[in-house]
């Protein structure tokens, strides 16, 4: 091979010999014009480049389209520079924040000064980029220095691109041109505008500067783009879908929780027929639990400062927990717990433990605590107090693979007694060129990562790998799931980690009669019950499980002269643990039926004159209609029969 070639690895590990200086789109021409024709940027030894952007030396290669989340994401990052573009044609003068992609789409934050800006103009920015889009005109990358940076935009009087600039070092500053449009951005992006057919302009919000509430608040436009016009009207009406499935809207419905300002933003407040819910799904996974040897543990709702700081919880998230709370006593601080992790640690330390003890598993729902930024906080699925389904193996380091085998087991079992049937294990591991974001050694990230890859191919999961995605302790397996509307949601979760056990100095004595550190696995199938809660809501549309649905059954009586039958009804449903309750209004049945089917319950009892004379009850299942006559105890084996079929493993 000559000085002037290189190796270029593609994913199936073939290999092939390109000139030096070759693009992502030359090498996807070298295949087909076809593949060509749709890459958008490319995978090279890990990192997102532009298609466009030479490579010199040996590399590993993946070609990303629009099929690949990161091409997505590239696309979308394109998008909002061709949207920042079109306002800066429109309002001459404005300002920039940043403008990244996001999980669907992206959005620019804007300082328009005097001006505002109202959503009657989102579709004239929207023909703009349009126009813009059909020039097809290229993403030019360019490296900058950092003084010419700095000069370029102190002439245009952008403080918040300055800003930037502060926090980079001179020979890492890129600028990407895009006809008449220059930003500060790192990229990557497509390689021209034309790639984007089809443009809809969302929604307007406040977002203040860097996230500080003392900063200027900004105008964020949020946006979503595609390359092909029946793409978006999918998503359009995916949208309007999503709307009528808000957990917000139908737990306000269904009056499952609610919020109250004098409590305090982010702070849920579970209604009897939520309580109802998040209880059945509790004891739902204690009973799993208790077959497999968990051990039920409480701990409080605070702990001393020193247990955060000795576990690291305090260094990650004290900028984000509530504030230190002060005692009488001089120098003594506690905190809202941030995690359960460091409690169990201390219950696990509590007695000496020998190597005949181990695997012990604590588990507890346990209430923690995190300062999310107001302007962060979003119904059940961003809150500031939220419940952890929260478990803790100590084991052996030769017990760790099928420990970890069995809660994936658990996992599994969870989502499809709930009806998640997509879903994804992502492996998520430490970025290697970024160690100084977690703590241990590298001989324990290893043990820790062989552990879960392992583990994840025995199970036959379908699985991705995600650098940098491994919490600051340990590698973890998370699980990415995908609703009714195809959405994707990270659940259950679960974690390797050789490091709490040895900051806590935690033993058992091994065969060997040497005292040895357990490994710790943490695991949360449902991650955490609000979240989990907010996801399912809107996953089954609020038609929850027969198991798990608050009212399973509502008795209807024709009239008031029934009401004593349905009262009998309701007793013998209740000695079989079938919750419900009667509706007594002097309201005609056919309006009864219909305010049952928006409240969701799952089975509407009917009782009149016929079935009072026959013992019997006439039944109509939601969204279904009548299913027919039974008499009370062929029912209840009816229930039951549908509820052990959908918890059946």
């Amino acid at each position: 091979m000559s000085t002037q070639e290189i190796k270029i690895t593609f994913p199936d590990d073939s290999v092939r010999q390109f000139e030096k200086g070759v693009t992502g789109l030359q090498v996807a021409s070298s295949i087909s014009e076809g593949l060509a024709r749709n890459v958008l940027a490319a995978k090279v030894n890990g990192e997102v480049w532009d298609a466009t952007r030479p490579i010199e030396n040996d590399v590993r290669i993946e070609l990303l389209t629009w099929n690949d989340a990161l091409g997505k994401s590239t696309f979308w990052h394109s998008s909002a520079h061709l949207m920042a573009e079109a306002l800066e044609a429109l309002y001459p003068g404005i300002k920039f924040g940043i403008g990244p992609p996001i999980e669907n789409g992206f959005y620019y934050d804007v300082d328009f000064g005097e001006m505002s800006l109202d959503g009657a103009e989102l579709e004239r920015i929207e023909a703009k980029m349009m126009e813009l889009a059909k020039h097809k005109n290229e993403f030019v990358r360019r490296s900058v220095s950092k003084a010419a940076a700095v000069e370029y935009f102190e002439k245009k009087g952008d403080e918040y691109k300055l800003d930037l600039l502060e926090g980079l070092e001179d020979g890492s500053i890129t600028f990407y041109e895009q006809g008449a449009f220059v930003d500060l951005c790192r990229g990557p992006h497509i390689p021209h505008t034309g790639f984007i057919k089809a443009i809809k302009l969302l929604n307007i919000a406040g977002a203040y500067w860097r996230g500080n509430e003392k900063n200027k608040m900004l105008t964020r436009i949020y946006g979503i783009t595609f390359p092909k016009a029946k793409e978006l009207q999918e998503y359009l009406t995916m949208l309007e879908e999503a709307k009528k499935r808000d957990h917000r809207k139908l737990g306000r419905e269904l009056e499952l929780f609610t919020f109250s300002e004098k409590v305090g933003m982010g702070l849920p407040l579970w209604l009897p027929k939520g309580t109802l819910l998040r209880e059945r799904l509790v004891n739902f996974l204690k009973k799993e639990q208790d077959k497999t040897g968990y051990q039920q543990v409480i701990t409080p709702h605070i702990g001393h400062k020193a247990l955060y700081e000795t576990s690291g919880h305090y260094e990650k998230y004290g900028k984000d927990s509530f504030q230190p709370i002060a005692t009488p006593n001089e120098g003594e601080t506690f905190l809202l717990k941030p995690m359960n992790c460091p409690h169990h640690c201390e219950i696990y330390k509590s007695k000496p433990r020998s190597y005949k003890d181990l695997p012990v598993r604590y588990a507890e729902f346990g209430t923690v605590y995190r300062y999310e930024q107001s302007g962060e906080l979003h119904g059940l699925t961003r809150v500031r107090g939220f419940t952890q389904d929260d478990a803790h193996i100590f084991c052996r380091q030769d017990q760790v693979k099928a420990e970890f085998v069995k809660v994936i087991d658990l996992v599994l079992y969870v989502f499809k007694a709930l009806g998640f049937n997509e879903y994804t294990a992502q492996i998520s591991l430490r970025d290697p060129a970024d160690k100084q974001k977690y703590i241990g050694e590298d001989e324990a990230w290893n043990k820790a990562e062989r552990a879960i890859i392992e583990a994840a191919a025995e199970k036959g999961l379908s699985t991705v790998t995600e650098l940098g995605e491994a919490a600051f302790y340990g590698p973890k397996l998370d699980f990415m799931v995908k609703d009714a509307l195809g959405r994707s949601w990270q659940l259950g979760t679960i974690q390797v980690d050789y490091q709490l056990p040895d900051r806590f100095e935690l033993e058992y004595v091994g065969a060997d009669n040497q005292r040895h550190r357990p490994v710790m696995i943490h695991r949360a199938p449902f991650g955490s019950l609000e979240r989990f809660v907010a996801v399912l809501i809107e996953h089954c549309a609020g038609n929850f499980p027969l198991w798990l649905a608050p009212e399973q059954v509502i008795i209807l009586p024709i009239s008031e002269k029934y009401t004593a039958y349905a009262e009998e009804v309701k007793r013998s449903l209740e000695n079989s643990d079938i919750t419900g309750g009667i509706d007594n209004r002097d309201e005609k049945i056919g309006r009864k039926i219909r305010d049952a089917e928006v409240k969701k319950i799952p089975f509407m009892i009917i009782v009149g004159e016929k079935e009072q004379e026959n013992g019997v009850l006439s039944l109509r299942k939601h969204g279904e209609g009548d299913v027919g006559t039974f008499t009370a105890s062929e029912f209840i084996g009816y229930f039951k029969e549908i509820i052990a079929s959908s918890l059946q493993k």
